[in-house]
């Protein structure tokens, strides 16, 4: 099986419990999604140019960097076929720690079945995304405390719905919870008061350190 790579590259995680730290980033080509604030829209474009490679190709580059933590991103990294087999490989090595970074609409259960499976980072796409009827809510009962839940706000709107859902799904009592801004769109200062003002124990506000260290919209970083 060939997957159509569009980018790879060693940089820091700029998001989530890894933030700070060294990762290799293999970005896939194409999304089922076309979220309001997309930074990568160029990733799901028909006419995209990337790179055919197998699993072992993937692997081979990512051993070769001799960083050992790895992200999985698009796009839609679920969707591409032949993915288990990708899980299977770098499961087997147990130096990697392997991160899928998924849109929230894809379910995640037959990504699970492998020995060593992958940890989650899920968005919820909060209504400014355009795309919160599309999240597919059963992914919830499969998350751990290795997984994340994402929230992209870009209003108080999105603030009062992440609370909400949150708190229905009880997501700060089973696994890790960050509320990002959409870059440019709302003040920090919000964010945290309106934390603050909700008493949002066990949720983390979280900034994406590759649009502070580097032009937001560089590409490879």
């Amino acid at each position: 099986m060939k997957f159509k790579v569009v980018e790879k590259f060693v940089s820091v995680n700029g998001e989530g419990p890894l933030s700070g730290q060294l990762v290799v980033f293999i970005r896939f080509a194409g999304c089922n999604l076309h979220c309001s604030y997309c930074d990568t829209t160029w990733a799901n474009k028909k006419d995209v140019s990337y790179d055919f490679m197998t699993s072992s190709d993937i692997y081979k580059y990512i051993k070769s960097t001799g960083i050992h933590n790895v992200t999985l991103t698009g796009g839609e990294p679920l969707l591409q076929e032949g993915l288990v087999e990708l899980l299977d490989i770098l499961s087997i090595d147990s130096a990697l720690h392997v991160e899928i970074e998924t849109n929230g609409s894809v379910l995640l259960d037959k990504f699970l079945c492998i020995d060593n499976p992958p940890s989650f980072t899920l968005d919820y796409k909060l209504p400014g995304s355009n795309m919160e009827d599309k999240m597919d809510l059963n992914n919830y009962k499969y998350l751990s405390y290795k997984d994340t839940v994402k929230f992209v706000a870009g209003s108080m709107e999105d603030l009062q719905k992440s609370k909400y859902i949150i708190d229905k799904y009880e997501l700060s009592n089973k696994t890790n919870v960050y509320i990002s801004p959409v870059f440019g769109q709302i003040d920090l200062e919000d964010i945290v008061e309106y934390m603050k003002d909700n008493k949002m124990n066990g949720v983390n506000l979280q900034m994406q350190l590759h649009k502070i260290i580097w032009d937001p919209n560089k590409r490879g970083v």
